[in-house]
């Protein structure tokens, strides 16, 4: 009799372990049999983002207990453009590792290759963003923005070592947590790029306030030079607490960049549409007006201004690269706080009296294995059902995280809110206001 207790006992633990797989608030579970979820969730399972191509939850990964980002990215293929932007994203994603990018961890694998319309990308969860930063009360410091801003050209000099163009650098897509590390993310609009020759592309990229002025002059051929733009604006923005450039057009956005940087040459106009040129031409000649800069705040050092005329310059070509703005002086005590405590590069000894910390030979690193340009070409040629098929694939091979594969929980109690989480619409004052904007 005993034994057939101890039996029943047994059978029921399993029972309730089954059971509490099944309805436990995670949204996420682990696909093999007999790996439940955890009964009861440290924190539940809730938004976080809300952009124009994907919903972002932070949830708890059952295999690690660990909380993670989910992303979801619905309606993949509902056009070729949609379809092309998340292959070329989870691409760009799954090829990261660095400190101050944000990495792909797992990918949700579809269950049948003919009718998956979303994708589940899971990557690290981080506390805040650079913009929330900026305009809370909390203080920064000098020191805070020495290293913010060191972690933004060592994470976009890895990106550019790739052949990747962001073009959509901003505070918003700058994501911090409490140690102060800093990850670039929203690879949306970015795209694969050949730094040996000016490429066609659009220039409706990168948000207006951050946008560099060949992009609001018309340029169709541009090059990594638009992200260091984006670098300078925000590296201002950190030293001020306010927006550098904030007009409420592409025009007038143009007219305060000229009110500050004075009226430019031909020369370096020279990728400038003709109507835009037109437009300065006409206006009446300014003068350079650079060294008011050093008002942005009591923290705003002649080498800081240094650092950012070499960031703002209005000719592409003149502007500094990424490695240039590495190496100038001011970053220095940056570098020394990431790498001494803060990047994953570098390790202590604690083998040695002193704890003596062991510093990288490669502090800034570059990306493994670059990006073909040629990619980009080929993938502008593949068809829906071809993209279709290449990102199944894709999905499929890759080896899951932990060796085992994850699946939505559609008995978890935050499943319906889930479910039923839209993207944001664009900004209503673009829409509005776009018509009325006048047009090169």
């Amino acid at each position: 009799m005993s034994l057939l207790l101890a039996l029943l006992e047994s059978l029921v633990d399993c029972l309730k372990k089954f059971l509490a797989a099944h309805v436990s608030n995670a949204i996420l579970a682990a696909t093999q049999p007999f790996y439940p979820a955890p009964v009861q969730d440290a924190q539940p399972d809730r938004p976080i983002g809300y952009g124009a191509f994907g919903v972002v939850w932070s949830v708890t990964d059952p295999r690690s207990g660990k909380r993670v980002a989910l992303k979801k990215m619905p309606n993949v293929f509902q056009n070729l453009a949609s379809c092309k932007r998340v292959f070329r994203e989870i691409r760009m994603l799954s090829s990261f590792k660095h400190d101050n990018v944000l990495c792909l961890l797992d990918i949700l694998q579809p269950t049948n290759p003919h009718f998956f319309q979303e994708l589940y990308v899971l990557t690290e969860l981080m506390q805040s963003d650079l913009h929330k930063i900026i305009v809370s009360p909390q203080s920064l410091t000098i020191d805070h923005v020495k290293v913010f801003v060191y972690q933004i050209l060592r994470g976009l000099k890895y990106l550019h070592s790739a052949n990747i163009l962001h073009r959509d650098i901003k505070p918003g897509n700058l994501l911090v947590n409490s140690n102060c590390i800093l990850k670039i993310c929203d690879f949306g609009l970015a795209r694969i790029w050949d730094a040996r020759e000016r490429q066609n592309m659009t220039h409706e990229v990168v948000t207006q306030y951050y946008r560099s002025p060949e992009l609001l002059m018309g340029a169709r051929r541009y090059t990594g030079a638009v992200d260091i733009w984006s670098v300078g604006c925000i590296f201002a923005e950190l030293l001020a607490r306010r927006i550098l450039f904030q007009a409420q057009g592409p025009i007038d956005q143009l007219d305060l960049i000229i009110d500050l940087l004075g009226t430019p040459t031909p020369d370096e106009m020279k990728y400038a549409c003709e109507g835009a040129r037109n437009h300065v031409l006409r206006a009446p000649f300014r003068v350079n007006t650079f060294h008011r800069m050093r008002q942005l705040s009591q923290h705003t050092t002649d080498d800081a201004v240094q650092l950012l005329s070499m960031m703002l310059q209005f000719d592409p070509d003149k502007r500094t690269t990424v490695d240039q703005a590495l190496k100038h002086s001011y970053l220095d005590e940056g570098r020394m706080r990431f790498h001494s405590c803060m990047c994953s590069c570098c390790y202590t000894n604690t083998s040695v009296p002193g704890n003596t910390r062991i510093f990288s030979t490669d502090p800034d690193p570059v990306h493994e294995m670059p990006f073909d340009p040629k990619w980009e070409k080929e993938l502008s040629r593949l068809s829906m059902f071809d993209l279709r098929d290449r990102m199944y694939r894709f999905v499929t091979e890759r080896t899951p995280l932990f060796g085992t594969p994850l699946c939505i929980n559609p008995s978890s109690a935050a499943y319906k809110n889930f479910a039923s989480s839209r993207l944001s619409p664009f900004p209503k004052v673009c829409l509005s206001n776009f018509t009325r904007h006048r047009r090169w």
